[in-house]
């Protein structure tokens, strides 16, 4: 199975929660539903949403709540879109110019504080309160793990535990929210949901580990992303941290100098041709890897079914963009 064909599969329902998006940035300020539109025209897989809809239906829940809930959780992931673009000064969001560019800087960042708000004020109607902790849960954890990463930016000393504490909350905890989310619409036992939960957390973690490797690898015309993006912007990520760890103690140093103060062109070449030394972009893979095999070891407890099969082919895709 192939991830397109699983969207294909459920693009009825992701057409509904295409509708709830828009309506989650409704409002009479024209401003905020016009750079809402922008933002939803700029695309985007909608992979949060399609894992909430795959985990419900893992789980037996097929009513319309679930709808509105991938919905918010696309809002949720929208917001925070909009806040890393202001912060990391980004100049382009999916091969195009980020809203910041076009509105200024206070505009965005206000917009970003409507979805936030709006999708948990439409959370509430729900009416149920451990929805309510879980979303509360990943929204608190995405700004702390945003705060730790501007803390560390730019610092080669960056431990390998507080790289994950920030990916765990930046990226994880929102497809952990939107498993765990599925589990409760359709009330499974504790194990159960527990389960699912640490699957969209492992899952969540490689994801964001082989986007931190395809910074390294990118191709700016296919992935809107530039090569050395996030070196540029003093994001040290896994395969940083352990070049850091085995090169020589003069590589150590340059690599340093490149991180705090002499970021150019020859630098990113430099640490690339570090990297193929010692293999930092093939260790950080592995990590990657055995992070989306113990994510399917956790969904052992759940027979086979189509939406198991298509959780893994999930997965699996996490690995695909790093390679």
């Amino acid at each position: 199975m192939h991830l397109d064909e699983i969207f294909k599969s459920y693009e009825p329902d992701l057409k509904i929660v295409e509708e709830r998006l828009r309506y989650l940035s409704k409002s009479p300020v024209f401003t905020i539903p016009l750079i809402g539109k922008y933002i939803l025209d700029g695309g985007g897989k909608r992979l949060r949403p399609l894992i909430l809809l795959l985990s419900s239906e893992l789980a037996g829940y097929k009513e319309d709540a679930r709808l509105m809930l991938a919905g918010i959780i696309e809002s949720i992931h929208t917001a925070s879109l909009l806040h890393d673009d202001v912060i990391d000064g980004a100049e382009i969001r999916r091969g195009k110019s980020p809203a910041h560019s076009i509105w200024g800087n206070q505009v965005v960042i206000l917009v970003g504080d409507f979805l936030y708000s709006n999708a948990l004020r439409i959370a509430v109607m729900q009416k149920s309160q451990r929805i309510m902790e879980a979303l509360s849960e990943a929204t608190t954890r995405m700004t702390e793990a945003e705060i730790l990463q501007l803390v560390k930016t730019g610092d080669p000393d960056i431990t390998e535990k507080e790289y994950l504490d920030i990916i765990s909350g930046k990226t994880a905890a929102l497809i952990s929210a939107a498993c765990k989310i599925g589990a409760i619409l359709g009330s499974l036992p504790e194990e159960k949901e527990v389960a699912l939960t640490q699957f969209g957390t492992k899952t969540g973690i490689a994801f964001q580990m082989a986007d931190d490797i395809l910074d390294y690898k990118a191709d700016e015309s296919e992935l809107g992303k530039r090569l050395g993006k996030d070196l540029k912007e003093g994001k040290i990520t896994l395969p940083l941290i352990n070049l850091l760890k085995t090169a020589s103690d003069t590589e150590k140093e340059r690599v340093r100098n490149i991180i705090k103060d002499d970021f150019k062109k020859s630098g990113l070449k430099q640490i690339l041709r570090l990297f193929k030394k010692y293999n930092s972009i093939e260790f950080s893979l592995k990590r990657a890897r055995n992070l989306i095999a113990e994510a399917k070891a956790e969904l052992s407890l759940f027979s086979d079914s189509p939406a198991k099969e298509a959780l893994f082919t999930v997965a699996n895709y996490t690995l695909l963009r790093g390679k």
